[in-house]
């Protein structure tokens, strides 16, 4: 079976690990899961993450985080664009998901970055998904 769509697999494994509270999990490795990622600890939203080396692909491994009481940081990842409908958005229209709650992660052709972002560098793109 073939992966259509890898992001989308990526936020359920983040979801379904998180929701089952736990430490880490793990993810095929790719560029554009890399930058998610990246993205993903600049933002406060995971702990941190290592690649780990097992032959051809290599493996993603998140560390989730959660406040001190248990709660999770993450509450909520919402694919948007999807291989069968693209969704593209002007720097004029781009709007933070929840008012201002979370982030969404646009990939522009300054590389993947967040709403606020891409709004500071003055640019456009694909809307991948909302992480609150």
């Amino acid at each position: 079976m073939t992966m259509t769509d890898p992001v989308a697999d990526m936020l359920t494994r983040i979801r379904n690990a998180n929701k089952a509270r736990n430490e880490y999990v793990d993810i095929p490795s790719s560029k554009i899961k890399l930058n998610l990622t990246r993205l993903l600890k600049s933002e406060g939203y995971i702990e941190d993450f290592k690649v780990v080396d097992i032959g051809l692909q290599g493996v993603l491994r998140l560390f989730l985080k959660y406040t001190p009481e248990g709660e999770r940081v993450i509450t909520g990842l919402k694919k948007i664009s999807t291989p069968g409908g693209r969704r593209y958005v002007g720097v004029k229209k781009m709007t933070a998901p929840l008012g201002g709650l979370g982030i969404a992660v646009l990939s522009t052709p300054k590389g993947m970055m967040t709403d606020r972002q891409a709004r500071d560098a003055g640019v456009g793109g694909e809307v991948l998904c909302y992480v609150w």
